[in-house]
């Protein structure tokens, strides 16, 4: 009894050991079949912040590395060359109006100048006829004198005040004739004035092309007044600040960066050899170089679909660039897989650029998301 009391112990500890073992290795069987890479980094989107007018810096209330929420400001340009921009394209706006207004008044001038020549073409188009009848009875009256006068039954008085009242209803007639051109002459004129004035006034109200110009260059001004206040777009974090008090903002051009804190992803480089066994979707664990204890979940977002050539390139003399190989060395190509992060604990502060191990749990796309991943062995980091 005492000599298979130690046996029993010495069988019970190989089962303990043999199943420790067994766990072990089924463990790193785990992450020999499921593709997993060292070679990840962490990203995020960097916002590079540029002014839009230039000017120097006379107010910056950050500071390098300094958490900003959207819409805080990050620094403000001298905006005392633009305010006076706003008062200038004001002033020009006002005289545009003005000049407008008085543009107007000469339209309506000229349409009451087109509405009164307009109203002498009638009377001239009278006087005409009635110069044109009072001279057809006064040729018939002459007429009728000369006959008379030829066989001596009328005065000689009588056919010269034919004659003359002949004379007198021609000119009249002449003179009508005159008055109907120069009527027309100036209503012609006055709607030559009319379309002028309405060229230079352009289309009415609002419109107005001279009006929405000026609108326009107002609302310019007022914009890059705007302008001169820098403000964070997105909440996160700025980086690598070199901007001082009095440094000259120059339009356009990038003046610090931002990260944004609601865009990191991890990109993990995997062998091509293995990339057939990722899926997007596929349940992921990252464990960062930087916090090698609190393994991160994740998903597989999507998987590169190219990577730059290196072979090939256009070299020296315009020739293709083309490494030596060996035949007996194969190196498998890196595929990038970007992993989006479930769930980031709030002690665990992501910096973009930093070292990652990433394991793609492979077959779980459809798997419930609430399910963690396993952490990645030290060994495996």
């Amino acid at each position: 009894m005492n000599k298979s009391l130690p046996l029993l112990r010495y069988a019970l500890t190989a089962v303990v050991v043999l199943i420790a073992v067994l766990a072990v290795l089924w463990k790193y069987w785990i992450y020999v079949t499921n593709p997993w890479t060292r070679d990840g980094q962490v990203r995020a989107n960097v916002i590079q912040v540029a002014p839009r007018v230039s000017g120097p810096i006379v107010e910056l209330p950050i500071q390098d590395n300094q958490f900003v929420h959207a819409g805080d400001l990050l620094f403000r340009i001298d905006p005392r060359t633009y305010r006076a921009a706003v008062a200038q394209a004001t002033a020009q706006l006002d005289e545009t109006r003005d000049r407008l207004k008085n543009l107007g008044a000469q339209v309506e001038s000229a349409q009451a100048a087109v509405e009164q020549a307009q109203s002498r073409i009638p009377q001239a188009e009278s006087l005409v006829a009635s110069a044109e009848a009072t001279l057809e009875r006064t040729q018939k009256d002459f007429q009728r004198a000369s006959d008379l006068i030829t066989k001596g039954d009328v005065a000689r008085r009588t056919y010269d005040e034919a004659k003359a009242g002949l004379d007198v209803a021609q000119a009249d007639l002449a003179k009508a004739r005159a008055q109907r051109i120069q009527a027309g002459a100036a209503l012609t004129q006055a709607q030559a004035e009319l379309a002028r004035a309405q060229a230079e006034l352009g289309a009415p109200g609002e419109e107005n092309a001279q009006l929405r110009a000026a609108k326009a260059a107002l609302e310019t001004a007022q914009l890059n007044l705007a302008f001169t206040e820098v403000h964070a777009s997105v909440d996160g974090y700025v980086t690598n600040l070199n901007l001082r008090l009095g440094s000259q903002a120059v339009a356009n051009q990038p003046a610090a960066a931002l990260v944004d804190t609601d865009s990191f992803w991890v990109h993990g480089y995997f062998r091509e050899n293995i990339i057939a066994l990722v899926t997007p979707g596929d349940r992921a664990v990252v464990t960062l170089m930087s916090y090698p204890k609190q393994p991160l979940q994740g998903r597989v977002d999507s998987i590169g679909w190219g990577i730059s050539q290196a072979d090939g390139s256009t070299g020296y003399d315009l020739l293709p660039s083309v490494s030596p190989t060996f035949q007996w060395i194969r190196l498998a190509e890196r595929i990038p897989v970007r992993v989006h992060l479930e769930q980031v604990p709030e002690d665990v502060a992501l910096r973009v650029g930093t070292t990652a191990s990433v394991l793609v749990m492979s077959g779980t796309a459809g798997e419930d998301r609430s399910r963690r991943a396993p952490a990645v062995p030290a060994a495996l980091h």
